[in-house]
């Protein structure tokens, strides 16, 4: 099955891509282009699955440099393949010609960054904690000391779970009312107890206010369209075993 990749208008002429689940060669619950050496899927499918990646972005396997995410906000600065042990962290910059930048999601947001100008990428993976900690800030940081300008940088937010589909408790709520007040404005009233978080324009509202020259979000929602993506959430709420990974990728 051919691969599907979303791209983004601002990203291109840049390879990059927001790889969907179709086209991988992973079966039951990880089904098509499960690319997370994480999950309890044979890790020698894995690796097709990442190598159709790799191909798809023109660059050899070795040079689809990832990380080990931890939902934080740390990121590492890369200019040659990543070696096991992998780093811990959540996002990656780079200015070094044929390597691609990947992060793994299952409803975090996937975020793709670059300034063309300066010929600079990044690729950050922002869960709620990692966005609300400043993972999507430090990418800019670490970006800017390669040589990349705020103002001149783009990013995309590729596939999330949308709002309608993350409901949250009060400590949730309460978390991020304690950083910032302000941030009642992504929270929607749902059941008794409980409200709808609005991840996606969370990022977009963070990367916005630090001043990036374009942020834009696909508008595609993982939890509610089983054929295209992998979901953590729904996973969990149909008692699943394990879930699978997509990945997002972008290449200087």
């Amino acid at each position: 099955m051919t691969l599907e990749i979303i791209t983004a208008d601002c990203l291109a002429p840049l390879r990059h891509g927001f790889f969907s689940r179709k086209g991988g060669a992973s079966s039951g619950v990880f089904a098509g282009l499960n690319c997370g050496f994480g999950s309890t899927d044979q890790a020698e499918v894995v690796a097709i699955n990442r190598a159709r990646v790799a191909a798809a972005l023109a660059c050899p396997a070795d040079h689809l440099v990832t990380v080990h995410q931890v939902h934080s906000a740390r990121v590492v600065s890369v200019t040659e393949p990543t070696s096991q042990p992998l780093p811990r962290a959540d996002a990656l910059v780079t200015a070094t010609p044929g390597l691609a930048l990947s992060v793994l999601t299952a409803d975090c947001q996937p975020v793709l960054f670059a300034d063309h100008a300066a010929g600079v990428i990044g690729a950050a993976h922002a869960g709620w904690k990692g966005a609300l900690d400043g993972v999507l800030e430090a990418t800019l940081d670490a970006m800017a000391a390669l040589g990349a300008r705020r103002s001149e940088t783009v990013a995309a937010i590729g596939p999330a779970i949308s709002q309608r589909a993350y409901e949250v408790g009060q400590e949730f709520l309460e978390t991020f009312l304690d950083a910032d007040p302000d941030n009642a404005a992504y929270f929607a009233n749902g059941r008794a107890g409980h409200y709808q978080f609005d991840l996606p324009r969370y990022g977009l509202d963070r990367l916005r206010r630090a001043g990036i020259g374009r942020a834009e979000w696909t508008g595609h929602c993982t939890y509610h369209d089983e054929d295209m993506f992998f979901s953590y959430r729904r996973s969990v709420h149909r008692r699943e075993a394990d879930y699978g990974r997509m990945i997002s990728a972008i290449r200087l």
